[in-house]
């Protein structure tokens, strides 16, 4: 597999990536309370996996001295025909409100390690994944901003429109799961 990516943008516009899990892990730090990350390798068949990195605390909110943990909102569903895999800009954005109006989201406090062995396990078990972030290129091409931006307890920057998700896709019982994360103080 080539190194780099044939296309990958370099805006600071929403993107939705949809490919194949190739693998997903726990970040590294000799100190513990530098972890704040769990990474997702996608083959978005771009000619490069993309790093996915969804954050599993907030290191902000703690610095700040407000509950650095997650809160999960996960929307169950069953699907009929995977995407296909891809990179895709989103110029109408991704909302948590218009899918909090269609469906009853309740967001539920996870530590780091609980929101850590989640994510992986789900990442390792799905045949598809499908992630809206924000892009960056780094030693490999990858997206963050996986959560709400709106405001936070530690973060005053109020963003609509340009949320970040994971939408897992399983063989069993062609079941899937939207999850979407949210920090100290954000609606």
């Amino acid at each position: 597999m080539r190194r780099h990516p044939l296309w990958w943008p370099r805006t600071d516009a929403l993107v939705r990536i949809v490919g194949d899990v190739t693998s997903a892990t726990v970040e590294h730090s000799r100190h513990a309370e530098l972890i704040d990350h769990v990474w997702i390798n996608v083959d978005a068949g771009i000619g490069a996996d993309v790093e996915v990195s969804i954050n599993s605390r907030s290191r902000k909110n703690e610095l700040a001295g407000f509950d650095p943990r997650v809160r999960a909102g996960v929307v169950r569903g069953i699907w009929q025909v995977l995407p296909g895999r891809g990179v895709h800009a989103m110029p109408d954005g991704f909302d948590y409100t218009e899918v909090e109006t269609r469906e009853n989201v309740f967001f539920e406090h996870k530590d780091r390690v609980e929101i850590e062995e989640l994510l992986v396990t789900r990442a390792n078990r799905c045949v598809r994944i499908e992630v809206w972030g924000m892009p960056y290129h780094r030693r490999i091409p990858g997206i963050h901003q996986i959560h709400s931006r709106r405001a936070s307890c530690a973060v005053s920057t109020d963003v609509s429109g340009a949320d970040g998700a994971v939408l897992f896709y399983f063989d069993e019982e062609s079941a899937s799961e939207l999850w979407m994360f949210k920090f100290c103080g954000q609606p």
